[in-house]
């Protein structure tokens, strides 16, 4: 099995700093990814994790670049049938309305390990049904 790819995007300014709720999404970026490796290792899933930094420049242009998630080159969005909107943030955000997620009713700021497993395991279960499906070709 191929590894899945996560890639999230988040502001960082000039002095290395984020804002607390990007902070906060790392710290659960990381605790889904720790999940994930202990529980489906010996299934041979196997993530591959990038972080990117947006300078303040390139998200004041479009804010919803910032805190954003890619599961397998899928939008954490797509994957949980979310809804994208806006709210107000802080620190190296200064005004600008930054992205939240709308799950189920629940509005995110910081996108919780929970949601990042979710989709995760969306990701690995398509992974699974296109290698079946290449399988029973052969």
């Amino acid at each position: 099995m191929r590894p899945i790819a996560i890639t999230w995007q988040r502001l960082v300014d000039e002095n290395g700093e984020t804002c607390p709720r990007c902070a906060d999404t790392e710290a659960e970026l990381d605790k889904a990814v720790r999940f994930l490796e202990k529980t489906l290792a010996p299934a041979g899933v196997r993530f591959v994790v990038e972080k990117k930094a947006l300078p303040f420049q390139e998200v004041s242009m479009d804010p919803s670049l910032s805190n954003r998630l890619w599961i397998d080159g899928r939008s954490l969005e797509d994957w949980l049938e979310a809804r994208v909107g806006q709210s107000a943030c802080c620190g190296p955000c200064g005004d600008l309305k930054c992205r939240t997620l709308t799950v189920e009713g629940s509005v995110h700021e910081t996108l919780p390990a929970e949601l990042i497993i979710r989709g995760a395991l969306l990701a690995v279960q398509r992974q699974v049904k296109q290698e079946t499906a290449r399988a029973g070709r052969r």
